[in-house]
């Protein structure tokens, strides 16, 4: 079993003062030596806590004068390739023995840590279900008959239902329990229609999911951080649940951080992955999410776990962005063309101005521009677009002219900021353009419209077209209803 050990990009480290701390006392007598290690569940991560060696009668300690965070940790024998699970709550004084590495689940002994016996007991009952359930879904597979399948599947849907039974009795009786939170986090989220028949049906089995979907989970438990489910179910929420419209998800980031106000680990863990997930967005326009993070949290000192380096790393992303947001008007362009006019971008006028940053020495440039000038002249030239190309790398002037005229480029507006301009930029200490587009790589494509607002950026030039046809399209309709 191959091991990772990987953090976040804000990763910290926990710890809650606590003059006793914690220390777990391995047994393992088919040890003398080695090196075992104490981890535990951080997303979808295996960290490591602490690390002890293996004398030569197979014991080890792990020790800390801190408590660490309650949740589901794991004991690393050495060699890496045998682990099992065990839980970690407000007693930290664990003595584990494991008689025998071939069948750990059946013969561990854990004394000390108050939840370990429920677990226990579960775990040994998921096995032993979980070898059954194995046994009759090859049977299944290997089914020669419509009898034999039904009867397989009959037996394993018995089987999967007494699971399910006895997880439900679990979260019952000890519904305070670390393993109840765990169960509960595992649990699908229900549906009202197994088998949606309308349109309306489909919508209401998504609101019932959407409404369920934390059900029996809160985020005023520090505890579940620590386990492998509690980030898959994030994830799932905010990239396949909340629409991922920017108002949307901001509106249930800020729901849900306030919820945590009183977990002080559950709030960083929140707002650490948050920030992670939206500081380069998967979609377009997200990056609003990430400054809106920047300016209500992160501005106002609100995470003072983050290391001054990381700070800066948010907060120049977070400038970086906000003068490029979708629906925010674009910042001037003051260029001047190959013939050294000046033509700033605000004396263009036009319904729809597609902003292209772009280099000739740039291998994908060179192959990029000329088809985005095709799809310019076969379509967007008739109805009123207008080209504003941006040379970003002004060292070989001739050579963007040659490259312009070679590829029949003309029909563009062609410009560069030239060394004088960029002084004036410097010497006033305002934003350069690259950091007001938000220009890391080329090229990279704005459209803007009349007003010189920002309705889309960094697409492709396939997604341009997309939008534009999208955009000329809708026009057209309300031109003609007039």
């Amino acid at each position: 079993m191959k091991l990772f050990f990987s953090f976040f990009l804000f990763i910290f480290s926990f710890t809650i003062a606590d003059a006793q701390g914690y220390k777990v006392t391995l047994k393992a007598p088919q040890y003398n030596g080695g090196l075992a290690y104490l981890t535990y569940y951080y997303g979808k991560s295996m960290n490591v806590e602490d690390s002890a060696i293996v004398n030569s009668k197979g014991i080890a300690v792990f020790q800390g004068k801190d408590k660490v965070l309650p949740g589901v940790y794991s004991i690393v024998l050495p060699g890496k390739t045998k682990l099992f699970d065990f839980l970690i709550a407000n007693k930290q004084i664990i003595n584990i023995s494991v008689p025998d590495t071939s069948d750990i689940i059946n013969t561990v002994v854990i004394i000390g840590a108050e939840e370990n016996p429920l677990f226990q007991q579960y775990q040994k009952y998921a096995s032993e279900k979980g070898k059954l359930l194995q046994r009759e879904l090859l049977a299944y597979k290997n089914s020669t008959s419509k009898e034999d399948s039904a009867a397989h599947e009959k037996k394993y849907q018995q089987l999967n239902d007494e699971l399910n039974i006895y997880r439900d009795n679990i979260i019952k009786d000890h519904p305070k329990s670390m393993l109840a939170t765990l169960l509960i986090s595992m649990k699908p989220v229900p549906v009202l229609y197994s088998h949606p028949l309308t349109h309306e049906d489909s919508v209401a089995n998504f609101q019932y999911y959407k409404k369920h979907y934390w059900g029996g989970i809160t985020f005023m438990d520090d505890r579940i951080i620590r386990t492998p489910f509690f980030l898959p179910k994030l994830e799932q929420y905010y990239r396949n649940v909340v629409s991922p419209v920017p108002d949307s998800i901001i509106k249930e980031s800020d729901y849900m951080l306030l919820l945590a106000r009183s977990s002080p680990e559950m709030y960083k863990f929140l707002l650490n992955w948050l920030t992670d997930e939206y500081i380069y967005p998967k979609y377009m326009g997200q990056d609003a999410v990430f400054v809106h993070l920047f300016e209500k949290y992160h501005s106002k000192g609100v995470s003072s776990w983050l290391n001054k380096k990381q700070l800066k790393t948010i907060s120049d992303r977070a400038y970086m962005l906000m003068a490029n947001l979708i629906g925010e008007q674009a910042a001037n362009l003051e260029m001047v063309d190959s013939s050294g006019k000046n033509v700033p971008l605000y004396n263009i006028t036009s319904d729809y101005i597609v902003i292209c940053f772009w280099d000739p020495t740039c291998g994908h440039c060179q192959k990029q521009v000329p088809r985005l000038d095709s799809i310019y002249n076969a379509k967007w030239k008739n109805e009123g677009v207008k080209m504003y190309g941006v040379l970003t790398e002004t060292k070989d002037l001739e050579q963007w002219k040659k490259f312009i005229k070679d590829k029949n480029l003309g029909n563009w507006i062609n410009v560069y900021e030239t060394d004088a301009q960029k002084k004036i930029t410097e010497d006033s200490k305002q934003a350069s353009y690259k950091q007001l587009y938000d220009v890391i790589q080329t090229p990279t494509l704005y459209l803007l419209d009349k007003d010189k607002k920002i309705i889309a950026k960094k697409l492709t030039m396939e997604q341009m077209d997309d939008v534009l046809d999208a955009k000329i399209k809708n026009q057209s309709a309300k031109t003609a209803n007039r």
